[in-house]
C-alpha cells in the first residue's frame, strides 16, 4: 500500500476524467468486484435456500416465502442501523469502514462456500448469514458513497457517479450471469470465486491513499451528532424531495418482482424469457451510465429527474400490458435507462448539496429509502397481484408513479428549479481542499 498518491482538488478543471485519478480508478475496482461477488453469492444463496425448502417437502407458496424471509433479514439491519452507520462514516476514515466490510464479506463467502462443500448448509445458517449481509451493506454503502465525493473534483462528480453507477449495474448482470454456471460446476465453487472476488476489493480499497476531510462538529454530543445529519435531510428540501420521489415512484412501480410471473403466465414463455427480461433493466441502466459518463448532464437537471421519473412510470404501464416478448423486453430496458437518469441526477444533487461532514447520515438515510423502495416495494407488488392480479398491479403502480411526480413537482419546486450540478458556493468553500492533483497520463481522457 502506498501512501504518496495525491488526490483531486476541488480547484481542478473540469476537464479531469475520474480515471484520471489513481485513487478513483482503485475505489471503482473495488465497487465492481464488490457488487460483482455480492450478487453473485445472492443468487446461490436464495436458490439453496429454495431448493432446501422444496427438498424439506414444502409447497410452491412456502419456499417462496422462505426467499421473502431472507429479503426481510437483511433489510431489517439496514433500517435499524441508518442512524448509526452514517454518523460511523462521518466520524471514521471512510476507507477504513469499506475495508473492513470487504473483508467481512470475504469471510462470509468463505463460510458459505465451506458450508456448501461439507453438505452442511441449512434454512437457519443462511438466514444468519443473510443478517450478517444486511449489517454489512448498512455500513458499507454510506461509507463508499460519502468517499467518492473526497476522491474527485465538483465538476467530475457527475462523471464518476455514473461511472460508480455502472460499476453497480454491471455487477447486477455479471455476477449473476457467472454464479449460474458455476454452480452447475460445484455448488461451492461460486462460493470461493466470490472469495477471491471480495479480496481483490479488499485490495483496492487498501491502496487508495489518505484524502482529506471535512471534520464533524465535535463539541456535540454523538446522539446531538446524530440528529444533526437526520435533521439535514429534513431541512434540506431538495434533498428532501431528491430522495422521497425515488422512495414512492420505485415503492409504487417496481415490476422487478413480476418478471417471473409475466415470464411464465402473461407472455407464455419459457425460462428464455425469464433469462431476456430479468437483465432487461440493468442492461438500460447501464448503456445510459456510459452515455452520462461521456456527456454529463449539464443544464435542467432537476427536470431530466422528473421527466425520467415519468418515463419510468410509462415503461412500467407498457410492460404490465404488453402480450409481446420482444416489447416487454424494450419496456424494461426503458425503465432501466430512465431509473438511471433518475440514479445520476438525484446521486449528484443529493453529493453536492450536502456538506462533507455529514454526508455519510444523509447517504444512510438516502440508502434506506433505496432499500425500503425495492424490497418492500416487492412486498407490496406481490400483495396488490395477489389481491387485483398481476397486470392490473403493474399498471396501477406505473399510473401511480406518474400520479407521485406530478404531485412533487408541486410539493417541491425546488426540484424543477435545479438547473446545473453546481454546487452552492458556502458549500463549496467548506470543502476540503488538496495542494495538487495526480493526472496520470496513462489513464483515460475525457474529451
Amino acid at each position: 500500500m502506498s501512501d504518496t498518491h495525491d488526490s483531486a482538488p476541488n480547484s481542478t478543471p473540469s476537464s479531469v476524467h475520474p480515471f484520471a485519478i489513481a485513487n478513483y480508478r482503485y475505489f471503482w475496482t473495488a465497487r465492481l468486484f464488490a457488487m460483482f461477488s455480492l450478487n453473485a453469492m445472492m443468487l446461490i444463496v436464495g436458490w439453496q435456500a429454495y431448493n432446501l425448502a422444496r427438498d424439506s417437502g414444502s409447497s410452491i407458496e412456502q419456499a417462496a416465502f422462505v426467499l421473502g424471509i431472507i429479503g426481510l433479514v437483511q433489510f431489517l439491519p439496514l433500517f435499524v442501523l441508518t442512524p448509526i452507520v452514517g454518523w460511523v462514516a462521518d466520524r471514521a476514515d471512510r476507507r477504513w469502514i469499506a475495508r473492513i466490510v470487504l473483508s467481512g464479506q470475504a469471510l462470509v463467502a468463505l463460510i458459505l462456500a465451506l458450508m456448501t462443500y461439507f453438505d452442511a448448509i441449512s434454512i437457519i445458517s443462511i438466514y444468519a448469514v443473510s443478517a450478517l449481509l444486511g449489517i454489512a451493506r448498512a455500513f458499507l454503502g454510506p461509507a463508499m458513497t460519502s468517499l467518492a465525493p473526497n476522491l474527485v473534483p465538483a465538476d467530475s462528480l457527475p462523471r464518476a457517479i455514473a461511472l460508480s453507477t455502472i460499476a453497480w449495474q454491471v455487477g447486477v448482470i455479471a455476477g449473476p450471469a457467472m454464479a449460474g454456471p458455476l454452480y452447475a460446476i460445484s455448488p461451492s465453487f461460486p462460493y470461493f470465486i466470490c472469495v477471491a472476488l471480495f479480496g481483490v476489493a479488499t485490495l483496492a480499497m487498501f491502496l487508495i491513499s489518505p484524502v482529506p476531510r471535512s471534520m464533524m462538529n465535535r463539541t456535540h454530543g454523538p446522539l446531538k451528532q446524530l440528529v444533526d445529519g437526520l435533521a439535514y435531510v429534513g431541512t434540506n428540501k431538495l434533498v428532501l424531495g431528491a430522495i422521497t420521489l425515488d422512495l414512492m415512484v420505485m415503492f409504487l412501480a417496481g415490476a422487478q418482482a413480476m418478471i417471473p410471473v409475466f415470464a411464465r403466465d402473461i407472455l407464455g414463455s419459457d425460462e428464455l424469457a425469464l433469462s431476456l427480461l430479468a437483465p432487461a433493466p440493468a442492461i438500460g441502466a447501464v448503456l445510459t451510465g456510459a452515455l452520462l459518463s461521456i456527456y454529463p448532464l449539464k443544464k435542467n437537471v432537476g427536470l431530466v429527474m422528473l421527466a425520467s421519473m415519468m418515463i419510468f412510470g410509462i415503461g412500467t404501464i407498457g410492460f404490465g400490458l404488453s402480450t409481446w416478448l420482444p416489447l416487454s423486453i424494450i419496456c424494461l430496458a426503458a425503465c432501466g435507462a430512465a431509473d438511471m437518469f433518475g440514479v445520476f441526477v438525484r446521486s449528484s444533487l443529493i453529493q453536492l448539496h450536502t456538506p462533507d461532514e455529514k454526508r455519510g447520515r444523509v447517504n444512510a438515510v438516502s440508502q434506506m429509502t433505496i432499500s425500503a423502495s425495492n424490497e418492500l416495494g416487492d412486498a407490496f407488488t406481490g400483495s396488490l397481484a395477489f389481491i387485483i392480479g398481476p397486470v392490473a398491479a403493474i399498471v396501477g403502480g406505473g399510473a401511480g408513479a406518474i400520479a407521485v411526480t406530478a404531485f412533487w413537482s408541486r410539493l417541491f419546486p425546488q426540484l424543477a428549479a435545479a438547473k446545473t450540478f453546481d454546487q452552492p458556493d458556502h458549500l463549496l468553500k467548506a470543502e476540503p481542499k488538496h495542494s495538487n492533483i495526480e493526472n496520470d497520463k496513462t489513464a483515460p481522457d475525457a474529451k
